[in-house]
C-alpha cells in the first residue's frame, strides 16, 4: 500500500488544500449543533427575534462557505485522483515494459490487464472519495464526540461509551472485506483470461462450433465472479444495520437522561438538542461506514495486486559493465556461441546442452531440426531475451550481457514464428521497426520483402488500415509485413523464425534472394530443404544437440538425419508435381 501511496507524493500542495477545505466544511458541520443551540436557547425559548436572525445569520454565511470550500474541494480531489491514476498506470506499464519473458510467466496476461485497468480504477476512485467524503466521516465522529463534551460531559459519556466497540468492529470488518475482495480481483482475472481466449480464438471456436461449450465455460467463470462478490457485499451490508442499531440506542439514552436533566434544571433544551444533533450526524457518518470500508477493502486488495507487480524483480536487466560501455554496439554481426547451455527458469530440463559454433559476418545460416529440438529457444539467446544457464554468446567478440539491451536489440531485426501486426496501417506497421523512417525506406523495405506489389493493390495502398493482429490479411502477407518491418531496421543481425512457411516457393526465392543485398548476418529458422540449400550452411539440431554443421552438399554426405529429411521432401515434391 505505500508504495502505491507514494505516487500520491508529487500532488502533496494539492491534497493539502483539498484537505484543508475538506477540514473547512467539517469545521462548519460541528459548528452548526452549537448555533442551533444558540437560536433555541437565547432565540425561540426567550421570544428573541433578534437573538434568532444574528445566529441564524452566522449559521448561513457559514454554510455558504462550506458549499464554497466543497466545490473547490471537488476540483483539487478530482485533480489530485486523475494525476494520481495516470501516474499508477504508466508505472505499472512501465514496469511491465521491463519484464522479461521469465517474469511475464508470473502473470497470465488476462491478470495484468485487469490490474491496469479495474485495480487502478479503484485506487483512483478511492482517492478521490477520501479527499471528497471518506476522511469527513471517521473525523467527524471524533469532532462529534469532542464537541459533545464540550456541550454537556454526562450526556457526552453515553455516545464515548459505544465508540470504541463499533471501531473496533469496523476494523474487523475491514480486514474480513479486504480478504473477499482480493478473491473478487482474482475472479475477475479468470472472467477476463476467458472472455480473452475467446475474443481471440471466435474464429476456431465457429469453425468447431464450440460455441455451447465456451457459453458455459464463461458462465461458470462469471457465477463464481457473482457468488464471490455477493459474499463481499453481504459482509459490507450487515455492518449498517449493527452500526445504525447501536447508534440509535445510545440517542434514545441521549434523550432519556437528558429530559431527566432538562426536568432537574441541570441541562439547557438547545443543548440535549445539540447532542442528539451531534449523535445523528455521528450516526450518520458510521452509516457510511460500511460503504467505506467496502471502498478501502477493496482500493487495499488492489493495491497489493498493483504492488505485486511493481515489486517484482526484474531478472533481466544491463549489467554494470553494459553501462561503464554505453557506445557499444553491434557493428559487424558476428554472432559465436560458445558451449551454450540453456534451460527456462523453473524447469530442471535443458532445452539447449553444449551448442557451440560461429557465424561470420555476412553469412547466411539456416537451422534445422525437429519441433522441440531447440531452434526458437537459440534465437531467444542472441537478442538476450533470455540468459544462457551455462557457456556465453558473443556478438563481434563480446558477451552480449556486456551488451546495453537497447544498443544490442536495436541492431537486430527479429521475425517471430507467429507474425503479430498492429492496429493501424500498413504504412504504420512497416515503419513500427524504425522511428523517424522516411517513405522510401518503407518502400525499400516493402519490395524486398516482397509484398510492395501487394500493398499497392489494396484499397488505399500503404494507408490500408490493418485489423488488429492483421485479421483482414492472409498468413503471407503477414508474414511479408512482419519481414518489412525487420528489413526497414537495416539491421546488423537478420533472426527468421520460420517466418518464410507460408510463403511459395516462388515468392520465397525472390525473398532469399533480395536479402542478400543487405549487408547482415542472417540466421533462418525452416523445415523446408529449399530454404537451407540457399544458405551457406546449415546447423541441424535434435533435443537440444548440435548434430551437424555444414553446407547441403555436405550434409547429404555426412549426416543420415539431413539425408533422410531431404529424401522425404523430395518425395513430396515429386508426388506433388506428379
Amino acid at each position: 500500500m505505500a508504495k502505491v501511496l507514494a505516487f500520491l507524493k508529487p500532488y502533496r500542495i494539492a491534497v493539502a488544500i483539498a484537505l484543508s477545505l475538506m477540514l473547512t466544511e467539517l469545521a462548519v458541520e460541528l459548528i452548526q449543533p452549537l448555533l442551533m443551540a444558540k437560536i433555541i436557547d437565547e432565540g425561540i425559548l426567550q421570544n428573541d427575534l433578534q437573538e434568532i436572525l444574528k445566529w441564524g445569520g452566522i449559521m448561513l454565511a457559514a454554510s455558504f462557505a462550506a458549499f464554497a470550500a466543497g466545490v473547490i474541494n471537488s476540483f483539487y480531489a478530482a485533480h489530485v485522483s486523475q494525476s494520481f491514476g495516470f501516474d499508477v498506470r504508466k508505472g505499472l506499464y512501465d514496469k511491465v515494459q521491463s519484464f522479461s519473458f521469465a517474469n511475464f510467466n508470473l502473470f497470465p496476461t488476462s491478470s495484468l490487464i485487469t490490474r491496469m485497468t479495474n485495480d487502478i480504477t479503484q485506487l483512483q476512485n478511492t482517492v478521490f472519495m477520501s479527499l471528497r467524503i471518506m476522511m469527513r466521516a471517521p473525523l467527524l465522529i471524533i469532532g462529534g464526540l469532542i464537541m459533545a463534551f464540550v456541550v454537556d460531559v454526562k450526556l457526552a459519556l453515553i455516545l464515548s461509551a459505544v465508540a470504541p466497540f463499533l471501531f473496533l468492529f469496523l476494523f474487523w470488518v475491514m480486514g474480513k472485506g479486504g480478504a473477499l475482495f482480493k478473491a473478487v480481483q482474482e475472479k475477475l482475472d479468470s472472467v477476463n483470461s476467458v472472455m480473452q481466449e475467446n475474443l481471440t480464438g471466435i474464429r476456431l471456436i465457429k469453425a468447431f462450433v464450440r460455441r455451447n461449450h465456451e457459453v458455459k465455460r464463461f458462465t461458470r467463470t462469471n457465477e463464481d465472479l457473482r457468488d464471490g462478490t455477493v459474499k463481499a457485499l453481504r459482509l459490507m451490508e450487515v455492518t449498517m444495520p449493527v452500526l445504525l442499531f447501536i447508534m440509535n440506542l445510545s440517542i434514545l439514552g441521549v434523550l432519556w437522561f437528558g429530559s431527566i436533566q432538562v426536568n432537574a434544571g441541570d441541562v439547557k433544551v438547545g443543548e440535549v438538542v445539540a447532542i442528539v444533533n451531534y449523535a445523528t450526524r455521528i450516526t450518520a457518518a458510521f452509516s457510511i461506514f460500511s460503504w467505506i470500508i467496502m471502498a478501502f477493502s477493496r482500493a487495499r486488495a488492489s493495491a497489493n495486486r498493483v504492488t505485486e507487480v511493481l515489486d517484482t524483480e526484474v531478472d533481466l536487466t544491463d549489467r554494470q559493465e553494459s553501462h561503464d560501455r554505453k557506445g557499444l554496439t553491434v557493428s559487424r554481426g558476428e554472432i559465436h556461441f560458445k558451449d551454450v547451455s540453456f534451460k527456462y527458469p523453473g524447469t530442471s530440463e535443458k532445452v539447449l546442452d553444449g551448442i557451440s559454433f560461429i557465424i561470420h559476418p555476412g553469412e547466411t545460416v539456416a537451422i534445422m531440426g525437429a519441433t522441440g529440438s531447440g531452434k526458437t529457444s537459440l534465437f531467444q539467446l542472441i537478442p538476450r531475451l533470455y540468459d544462457v544457464t551455462g557457456g556465453r554468446v558473443e556478438v563481434d567478440g563480446r558477451d552480449v550481457r556486456e551488451l546495453k539491451m537497447e544498443n544490442l536489440r536495436r541492431k537486430i531485426g527479429f521475425v517471430p514464428q507467429e507474425a503479430l501486426l498492429f492496429t493501424g496501417s500498413v504504412k504504420e506497421n512497416i515503419s513500427w521497426g524504425k522511428e523517424h523512417v522516411a517513405m522510401d525506406e518503407i518502400t525499400e523495405a516493402a519490395v524486398n520483402a516482397q509484398i510492395h506489389e501487394t500493398i499497392m493493390k489494396l484499397p488505399q495502398g500503404y494507408e490500408t488500415r490493418v485489423g488488429q493482429k492483421g485479421v483482414n490479411l492472409s498468413g503471407g502477407q503477414k508474414q511479408r509485413l512482419s519481414i518489412a518491418r525487420a528489413l526497414v531496421r537495416k539491421p546488423k543481425i537478420l533472426l527468421l523464425d520460420d517466418s518464410t512457411s507460408a510463403l511459395d516457393m516462388k515468392t520465397e526465392a525472390k525473398l532469399l534472394s533480395s536479402l542478400k543485398q543487405y549487408t547482415c548476418t542472417t540466421m533462418i529458422i525452416t523445415q523446408k530443404i529449399s530454404t537451407a540449400m540457399e544458405a551457406d550452411r546449415i546447423l541441424l539440431l535434435e533435443d537440444g544437440v548440435l548434430l551437424a554443421e555444414g553446407d547441403h552438399e555436405t550434409l547429404l554426405k555426412t549426416s543420415g538425419l539431413y539425408k533422410r529429411i531431404f529424401q522425404s521432401q523430395s518425395g513430396e515434391e515429386n508426388r506433388n508435381y506428379a
